[in-house]
């Protein structure tokens, strides 16, 4: 393996959701465990599933994998770490301050921006502790999908600068003075990230022509603030043997082949290495050591037989949402299992029966334009746009609650606006705008995955009292996005996964942590089914359906109230025609 070649001391795998970066990183540490280095492997996802690889739970502290000697991992909690935070912060003036000056305190502090700085401060340490350094030669990182990602390497800068710059007080953060103690530690950050000998990152993709025009966004972003020394993954690519007799395998192959030849050229240039689609599964530990090599063990196989499989297709969903005349409908799951697509294709059906449909993301990867290829009668298509929302957002706090103050009011006020959480406030207040349409028409979401959009979730609350602090008394409305999401009669959440062991694990996790939160999805989706699909030849195509079955199987038995199950398709489902025929196609189909 190219990236495996005299690995640096920081190893960060991203791309965007569902290429396999957990599983690569996980391999990766296993390996260099196995060559004798000691070795901790780092979450950075809100919706970290690397416990669930290893099957053992590892939460937010320094776990030793004991079936891999040599082996460490930790899974950042971004709570558990704005938990810690606050009581850092919080406790010195406990009992010296007035309550009412330590409620105020503690009420700045429960913003979802204290949330990502905490969590960050744990991702910086990581980086700049000599003492954990000298404990471990590696330090990979499995880190959140790209937009995610890219925020949280871009904040070590934006951290430094805000600091340098400020005058002020961080109110949504706690006295700037405790930032700036943390100064040195962020700049430090800055220099390890952008040193090519520290860190290497490894950017991973499949073979699909969105993922690959992403990764190459990724790559220029991240040359942007320093971070040079890149590398790809191609993983799961289907082999040429798998496509003498089967018409799917062989569409497949094409199709891959020629995102491949038509990869951008800023790719072409940096080292690259190829990994094979495997036929079982990547979870535990004999899984994973096969993975970057190209061996199967038979143990890991399953018997070839014959298989019946039927279930609904996307229309009875659709059937079901139309019925109503207006609604918010929310697609939801972890990244890669093809949201924007199935976000797409269900707001195209319910415009093209006439009904009026917004059709927006929050994803800050989002492919939206990419997927639809046109315009549709009755479709409106938007983006929550990070940064022209939060401009648009300053713009509005300057003129409302700037025009009260004198000129140094308002010059403290413009500091606080340049906080890096300024971007969550202004990100939370459009999506709060665009879900009131659902009282009048459709409004289909494509979230970002799953750890991003549940941080959203569960800082409603938060984001309220911080946009009541910035605005005054006036502008917030007596129900709340988060009432709206958890009336049913107002609301469907449709969890969308994948036929396989992990996916459908986050899936259910991501059930739970709604259900927590007073949200009940509506039903599931199970996209991609390779044993949904019809005339299948390919022996690994055809082991993987056999994989497939059980877990379908299981999720219309114990986890779903409705669901739908989506096939494979031979080409990639790009334009309003392929969109549409993903709400009929019929998951049936014998083995």
């Amino acid at each position: 393996m190219e990236f495996l070649k005299q690995p640096p001391r920081f190893l960060f795998f991203t791309g965007k959701g569902g290429v396999g970066k957990t599983s690569i990183a996980c391999a990766t540490a296993i390996q260099l465990a196995d060559d004798g280095k000691r070795v901790l492997l780092v979450s950075t996802d809100p919706a970290s599933n690397v416990g669930q690889v290893f099957g053992v739970t590892i939460g937010n502290q320094i776990t030793a994998i004991t079936q891999v000697e040599r082996l460490s991992a930790l899974e950042i909690d971004p709570q558990a770490a704005a938990q810690l935070y606050r009581d850092r912060i919080v406790a010195p003036v406990r009992g010296l301050l007035p309550e009412t000056v330590v409620n105020s305190i503690e009420e700045q502090l429960s913003g979802a921006c204290t949330t990502e700085i905490a969590a960050f401060d744990e991702f910086t340490s990581l980086l700049t502790d000599t003492a954990l350094h000298a404990d471990f030669d590696h330090i990979i990182f499995d880190t959140a999908p790209t937009g995610h990602t890219i925020r949280l390497l871009q904040l070590p800068g934006a951290w430094s600068n805000f600091i340098e710059a400020g005058k002020g007080d961080a109110s949504c953060l706690g006295p700037l003075a405790g930032l700036v103690k943390q100064q040195a530690q962020y700049k430090a950050a800055v220099e390890a990230l952008a040193n090519p000998l520290h860190t290497r990152m490894v950017l991973v993709s499949r073979a699909q022509n969105a993922t690959l025009q992403e990764v190459a966004r990724t790559c220029q972003e991240l040359a942007a603030i320093g971070i040079s020394q890149h590398y790809l993954v191609i993983n799961g690519l289907l082999p040429q043997t798998e496509t003498l007799q089967d018409d799917l395998a062989k569409a497949l192959y094409a199709r891959e082949q020629a995102a491949l030849s038509a990869m951008p050229l800023i790719l072409k240039k940096l080292p690259c290495d190829h990994l094979s689609l495997k036929p079982f599964n990547l979870v535990g530990l004999e899984a994973l050591r096969q993975l970057l090599t190209e061996n199967v063990p038979s143990q890991l196989l399953e018997r070839d037989q014959p298989i019946t499989f039927n279930a609904p297709a996307l229309s009875s969903l659709v059937d079901e949402i139309a019925a109503d005349s207006h609604g918010l409908i929310m697609f939801m799951g972890k990244g890669g299992v093809g949201k924007t697509t199935l976000a797409a294709a269900v707001a195209v059906e319910l415009a093209n029966r006439g009904l009026p449909t917004h059709l927006t993301t929050t994803d800050p990867a989002a492919h939206l334009t990419e997927t639809l290829r046109g315009t549709v009668e009755n479709l409106i298509v938007s983006r929550i746009d990070p940064e022209k929302e939060t401009q648009r957002y300053r713009e509005q706090v300057l003129e409302t609650k700037g025009a009260q103050l004198d000129a140094e009011g308002f010059a403290l006020l413009q500091e606080d606006l340049r906080s890096p959480c300024t971007e969550e406030i202004a990100v939370f207040q459009a999506f709060s705008c665009i879900i009131r349409e659902a009282d009048k028409k459709f409004v289909v979401i494509d979230t970002a995955p799953t750890g991003h959009t549940l941080l959203l979730l569960d800082a409603t609350g938060a984001y309220h009292r911080e946009v009541s602090r910035q605005k005054g008394s006036t502008g917030l409305h007596e129900a709340t996005p988060m009432m709206q999401l958890q009336d049913p009669k107002q609301t469907r959440v449709l969890i969308v996964t994948l036929a396989e062991t992990t996916p459908v694990l986050e899936a259910l996790n991501l059930q739970a942590d709604l259900r927590r939160a007073g949200i009940e999805p509506w039903g599931w989706i199970i996209n991609n089914s390779i044993a949904a699909a019809r005339e299948l030849r390919s022996p690994l195509l055809k082991q993987r359906a056999q994989n497939e079955v059980k877990e379908i199987e299981t999720v219309a038995h114990h986890h779903a109230t409705r669901y739908a199950v989506i096939p494979l398709m031979k080409q990639e489902p790009v334009g309003k025609e392929s969109l549409r025929h993903l709400i009929i196609s019929q998951a049936s189909a014998p083995l």
